[in-house]
């Protein structure tokens, strides 16, 4: 459950506590925080750091059941948060998230990761490696997670772009314009897009209150941030504001695309249908001809006159070429 627990001080790691429940005396009492990482615990594993840091039971609840949406609510101890990092399989080209809820109090920061492949070691590494930032109290923790998961989702955004130039080019390639594969793809791309949405665009407003930016009463000072800290949470919320601007041009982009396929084929079944009137058209006129042959009458053409085979022919194939040259040059053939 536990992956890591450490107590700051004034930048640098001190030797972390042997059991969680004393850390934060310790984190006091040395004038510093402790940050607890946590992947996925149980009920009861989390209900022993909940009462040891004295977290509200509502935020306890959206942590452990996860399948929360991103947002930032205030308690009366702490702070909770909850980001949705996006995560990008380049074999499969589909996009997943997953939840990290962060616990935000004067003197500790716990998180809880749901989801593999969203670990919060490397940013726990990067600010170890950046005392002055370290320093700045649970609030770097937040800013620190806040800013690694919306860089993330530029670099998704790219790879995002990436892929629909390709399904852009397939789209328009005359060899491969009306696959049957290709609007499937089409429509998974544009489900991939609405996941990374429901990961992204929630996060605008809880960003735009970190950094001050927001109007009214969410424009106020957030209880255990610093308020030093907003000029950062700024240059986050401006890097998501990008990400959220790439993936609206996305969406639109993907639909137009969706049209543009679906137009192709309208015009490649219209062709397919002239094609076949035309065809159509060209086999009725010996059908015609020759229907006459079925009238049992006296006087009938090749009965009587020697030369009436023969001219029937001639007529069909002089109609026939005739009706080929209209078709072709009209564009039917």
């Amino acid at each position: 459950m536990i992956v890591d627990c450490a107590i700051y001080r004034e930048g640098h790691r001190a030797e972390g506590p042997r059991d969680f429940s004393d850390a934060l005396d310790e984190a006091r009492a040395a004038g510093g925080y402790v940050w607890l990482g946590l992947h996925e615990p149980t009920e009861d594993e989390f209900d022993l750091v909940a009462k040891e840091f004295a977290l509200h039971p509502l935020a306890v609840e959206d942590a452990l059941h996860a399948h929360q949406r991103p947002k930032l609510e205030v308690y009366d101890d702490s702070l909770f948060v909850v980001l949705k990092p996006v995560l990008y399989e380049p074999r499969s080209d589909s996009v997943s998230t997953g939840e990290v809820m962060i616990f935000l109090g004067d003197s500790f920061v716990v998180t809880v990761r749901h989801g593999e492949g969203v670990g919060l070691t490397a940013v726990r590494q990067r600010l170890e490696r950046e005392p002055e930032l370290l320093g700045k109290g649970p609030t770097a923790v937040l800013y620190a997670i806040a800013d690694a998961t919306v860089d993330h989702y530029l670099d998704v955004a790219t790879e995002l772009q990436t892929d629909l130039e390709e399904l852009e080019a397939e789209v328009f390639s005359p060899d491969r314009a009306g696959s049957r594969h290709t609007a499937s793809r089409i429509y998974n791309f544009k489900r991939q897009i609405t996941e990374f949405r429901r990961a992204s665009g929630p996060l605008a407003p809880p960003m735009a209150r970190l950094s001050g930016s927001s109007q009214g009463v969410l424009g106020a000072s957030v209880p255990f941030v610093d308020d030093k800290a907003r000029p950062f949470f700024r240059d986050v919320s401006d890097h998501l504001t990008r990400v959220n601007e790439s993936v609206e041009g996305l969406d639109r982009l993907v639909s137009d695309v969706l049209s543009a396929h679906l137009a192709q084929i309208s015009v490649q079944q219209n062709d397919d249908m002239r094609k076949i009137s035309a065809w159509a058209a060209m086999a009725a006129v010996p059908t015609m001809i020759a229907g006459v042959y079925g009238m049992n009458f006296d006087h009938m053409p090749e009965l009587h006159w020697i030369w009436s085979y023969p001219v029937v022919i001639a007529l069909m194939a002089v109609l026939e070429v005739l009706l080929y040259r209209l078709f072709k040059r009209r564009g039917w053939l």
